[in-house]
């Protein structure tokens, strides 16, 4: 089972809507968010957090939880083992995806992107699609979504693999939200590449 909340009413990113979520969060999430000096950090940072408990909470009936961080930066849940999640945001949107299996989700504004970035992060193939696109920069969004998904699912951040990460290894839906500006991505490995794990 898998589940994906989506949140992109930035008009609610106010500090008064930080301030009464302040109270809602436990104590190290609270001091996590109070680290951030804008808004928008404080916002995701609880935010994030909020949406994680809901769908806990209504997906599997876990109330209590407590976040810790692996090796190599991915967050899990100390207590349940069992249950995987991920978050992941930018200017336009929160995302968090939990599941009964490992799990990865990523985020992304559309932007424009120069020649020098589109060589170091995509293919010969993805560059062929990205620029032969009428939507290049939905396009380009579309792709990186797709690769930090399948790193956070994986576990140790971007790496330098960046044109080779997309494999027949993991299934990955994409979201593109035009008027909204951004595209979300959420991989989880095939059913029979995880004896491999």
């Amino acid at each position: 089972m898998m589940r994906v909340q989506v949140f992109d009413d930035m008009t609610l990113c106010t500090d008064a809507e930080v301030e009464s979520m302040l109270s809602l969060v436990p104590e190290p999430r609270h001091s996590e968010a109070l680290r951030f000096s804008h808004t928008f950090g404080r916002f995701a940072c609880l935010k994030s957090y909020l949406m994680l408990a809901e769908l806990l909470q209504t997906e599997f009936g876990i109330g209590a939880f407590r976040i810790e961080v692996g090796e190599h930066g991915k967050p899990y849940l100390a207590d349940h083992p069992e249950i995987h999640f991920n978050i992941s945001h930018c200017r336009k949107a929160i995302a968090v995806a939990v599941s009964d299996r490992p799990v990865g989700i990523d985020v992304e504004s559309f932007r424009s992107f120069g020649n020098g970035l589109l060589e170091k992060t995509m293919n010969a193939d993805e560059k062929a699609e990205i620029l032969a696109s009428g939507v290049p920069e939905e396009t380009f969004a579309a792709y990186w979504t797709r690769k930090e998904a399948v790193f956070k699912l994986i576990g140790t951040g971007i790496t330098d693999d960046l044109h080779g990460i997309l494999t027949n290894k993991t299934v990955i839906h994409t979201d593109i939200y035009r008027e909204k500006g951004y595209a979300v991505s959420v991989a989880v490995f095939r059913i029979e590449d995880l004896s491999e794990l």
